[in-house]
């Protein structure tokens, strides 16, 4: 049966709320997630009403109201939580042992009208999909690129694949939580060099350098850290 009561519980102004994700890894309960490119309140049973989501959100879209909720209920949570967890088996439902690393030709020109080369040295590349312990994660340059920057940089091949092993991810629309635990598994797992991140300009892309930066301090690593933003005409803003 299911309880109510009047207490304090999460608040998500909709018309504030750009979807960006920023606040999802400060709720240790898990009770937000990105739905339909907003933050939502998945169930009221999992919100602990201590607000430790506030000041979180860059454009002031949480707050805290007291009003008639199911109560907190730490045993959901734990079971939430854990039925969260990613294993060992990828998201497609291939084993981690797939993951694979493999040789490319680069070459200092293209014949006009050939193939471009590709640069990309391993796979998978997407964040879920990536073992934290994979082979071409040691020793090596990060990348993190947001899932539209391929689209939008004609030259992502050439300009920033060559010499990093490449993960892509989407801070709105994936699951935000569980990338921020897959990368802190990788930084602290592997040997990563450094980490570069490769964003979209538009707001709700600034969340995979939030993500970067909270991931690095979770891992204990000291991590050199470096953003890159594309414009959506396809420039590189900086």
């Amino acid at each position: 049966m299911t309880t109510k009561t009047v207490r304090k519980i999460v608040h998500i102004d909709e018309e504030k709320c750009d979807g960006c994700g920023v606040c999802l890894p400060s709720c240790a309960e898990g009770a937000l997630q990105i739905v339909d490119g907003k933050a939502k309140l998945i169930s009221e049973k999992f919100c602990d009403g201590l607000g430790a989501c506030l000041g979180e959100c860059p454009l002031g879209a949480i707050t805290i109201e007291e009003r008639i909720a199911e109560e907190f209920d730490e045993e959901s949570v734990k079971e939430h939580l854990a039925a969260s967890q990613p294993d060992d088996t990828l998201a497609c439902g291939c084993p981690s042992s797939t993951a694979e690393q493999f040789d490319t030709a680069v070459t200092e020109e293209t014949l006009p009208g050939a193939p471009q080369p590709a640069m990309l040295r391993h796979w998978p590349v997407q964040l879920t999909l990536v073992p934290p312990k994979a082979p071409f994660l040691q020793g090596t340059d990060l990348m993190l690129t947001a899932d539209c920057v391929p689209f939008a940089y004609a030259g992502f091949h050439r300009d920033f694949i060559q010499g990093h092993s490449l993960l892509v991810a989407c801070p709105k629309l994936d699951d935000f939580p569980a990338h921020m635990k897959k990368l802190t598994d990788v930084l602290s797992q592997s040997d990563i060099k450094s980490l570069t991140v490769v964003h979209m300009e538009v707001p709700c892309c600034s969340g995979l350098v939030h993500m970067a930066r909270e991931a690095i301090k979770a891992s204990g690593k000291n991590i050199p850290l470096k953003e890159v933003t594309i414009g959506v005409h396809g420039e590189v803003l900086g």
